[in-house]
């Protein structure tokens, strides 16, 4: 049996053409505002940046961060920063060059399945804060595969929540939580 999507009928096609020239449109203003493409790492790196007063380095290639913690309770700390759609427990890490800070910003938890028939809306819902050294550590004593999409125990997500849990390690402004709110996924229609 074959996974292929079936034929769809032209008139859809010219739909899908429609909407990608909309989106097209909205990503234009979206550059205009975080002054780099619209792709889902900028958008995170732009929204914590701006909430978490962090200052990316110049490149968005440097190695190991995105960038610097301005102030706070980890000022002068490097950070990587990463945004899911949706928390399903997987994580992408560096073995080598990796940061001190790992900032994840994501929707709602779901499991790690197809995702066909589906959608990934861009929303902020939760605030992850890892220790780097911390978690590399964990993943190896683990045995588990560290890089793209290496599995993170739910525990170690639930010890490093930050946000809409306040936490005395990285306690959030009433602005901060403001700012994340704007983001968060649209109440469930009963």
């Amino acid at each position: 049996m074959s996974d292929d999507p079936p034929s769809v009928p032209a008139d859809q096609v010219r739909e899908l053409a429609q909407l990608i020239r909309e989106r097209n449109a909205i990503d234009l203003k979206i550059s205009q505002i975080l002054q780099r493409p619209a792709g889902l790492g900028h958008i995170g790196e732009f929204i914590a940046a701006n909430v978490f007063d962090i200052e990316l380095h110049k490149s968005a290639t440097a190695k190991g961060s995105d960038g610097v913690f301005r102030t706070g309770p980890l000022a002068g700390r490097q950070v990587n920063i990463k945004i899911y759609g949706k928390r399903e427990n997987l994580l992408d890490l560096k073995e080598v060059d990796g940061p001190e800070y790992y900032l994840v910003l994501t929707g709602p938890s779901a499991a790690a399945v197809t995702s066909r028939g589906t959608t990934r809306p861009l929303v902020i819902d939760h605030v992850y804060l890892f220790k780097g050294d911390e978690l590399l550590a964990g993943q190896r004593q683990r045995g588990v595969k560290i890089g793209v999409a290496s599995s993170v125990p739910a525990a170690l997500w639930s010890a490093a929540s930050v946000y809409p849990e306040n936490t005395a390690e990285f306690p959030l402004t009433p602005a901060q939580r403001e700012l994340l709110a704007a983001f968060a996924s649209p109440p469930a229609k009963d």
